[in-house]
């Protein structure tokens, strides 16, 4: 009898630490501890509750402006929380004795020493070990075992394996915290770029306006820079000049219109032929001035010479009845300007004439 309640006991025994074992098994396939799953799904739906309304409500005015919702996770973006629910129940394995008691959750002190342990490591610094790629601004979390990965990766690992371990260290049932230190070092590494491309631009452009005005010491950028600058001055001399083609060439025009009508003028008063009793009435008159010298050489028109011959110079009647030597007359129309011309002017009336030589 006793034999057989002994056997029966340790049959007991072993059907019991067998249902334990398979039931904590059953639980640990089931993954409901999972550090990255849906907190929406691990968290216990509260019961509705009836809303107690207040006996002094105040009476509202629709204004037609919609208010806005502030999320409270959107207000603080860069808040760090924990991913774990609550530890679920104990098995009855772990209740034996069999298994370990799953951690207790870490506290905000224990939390901070993981998290200043990590940054000792410089693992935010690093690509990601999952999928080797850089944090960046995409979802970061932190494990108990001062590990980090993003939460995607570690997501996928987790689903991949059916375990909750660390894929560096191997540590089961770790703890998950939501960080930013890669965000923010990626925020820091941005700025940095930004900052040395923006003064670059600064530098090259403060050393194009230094290149400028400072000639270069070698002789070819030197020669090159002169010429640059010869370049530059002649194009803005050229720019302030007014250079209307069509203004410059109605102008000449004008300027040809003129001089054709006074060259037309011209012929009209002196292109005529003169008669013999013009030149005879223009002699009349230049009797009647009575010139006793020439105007051009200050000598008399009518001197004699001293075998008491009158001298051999002719004496020349201009249409405007002033009177020349002749040859003092085409001195000057020899050194006059308008030698090319097919007028000439009188020396002191400054008409066009006609002349004729008149002996003395």
């Amino acid at each position: 009898m006793l034999k057989n309640k002994g056997r029966s006991s340790k049959r007991d025994t072993l059907a019991v630490t067998a249902v334990a074992l398979q039931d904590h098994i059953l639980q640990d396939l089931q993954l409901r501890n999972l550090s990255v799953a849906d907190r929406s799904k691990t968290k216990v739906q509260k019961e509705n509750q009836p809303k107690c309304v207040k006996g002094s409500a105040r009476a509202l005015t629709d204004t037609g402006l919609k208010r806005l919702t502030r999320d409270p996770a959107a207000e603080d973006p860069e808040r760090e929380y924990v991913l774990d629910p609550k530890p679920p129940p104990l098995t009855l394995a772990q209740k034996l004795g069999l298994f370990e008691p799953p951690p207790l959750p870490l506290s905000s002190n224990e939390w901070e020493k993981v998290k200043q342990r990590s940054i000792v490591q410089g693992d935010s610094m690093q690509p990601c070990p999952i999928c080797k790629e850089e944090f960046e601004l995409r979802p970061q979390v932190l494990l108990s075992c001062s590990h980090v990965f993003h939460r995607a990766c570690l997501q996928a690992f987790e689903k991949f394996t059916n375990k909750k371990t660390c894929p560096l260290c191997r540590k089961n049932q770790y703890q998950t915290r939501v960080i930013h230190d890669g965000a923010r070092l990626f925020k820091i590494k941005c700025a940095t770029r930004i900052q040395a491309a923006w003064r670059g631009h600064v530098v090259r452009k403060w050393y194009r306006e230094l290149r400028k005005t400072v000639p270069p010491t070698d002789a070819k950028l030197r020669r090159r820079f002169f010429e640059e600058k010869f370049t530059e001055i002649s194009h803005r001399m050229l720019c302030s000049y007014h250079t209307d083609i069509d203004e410059l060439f109605s102008e000449i025009d004008h300027c040809l219109a003129m001089n054709r009508s006074v060259l037309q003028q011209l012929e009209e008063r002196c292109g005529h032929e003169l008669t013999e009793d013009d030149w005879e009435r223009i002699q009349t008159q230049a009797l009647r001035r009575e010139a006793p010298e020439c105007p051009i050489c200050l000598t008399p028109l009518s001197a004699h010479s001293a075998g008491g011959r009158p001298p051999s110079r002719e004496t020349a009647l201009l249409s405007c009845s002033h009177i020349f030597h002749h040859t003092c007359l085409l001195a000057l129309e020899e050194f006059s300007l308008g030698d090319s011309s097919p007028f000439h002017a009188c020396p002191l009336c400054r008409s066009c004439y006609q002349k004729k030589i008149l002996e003395c």
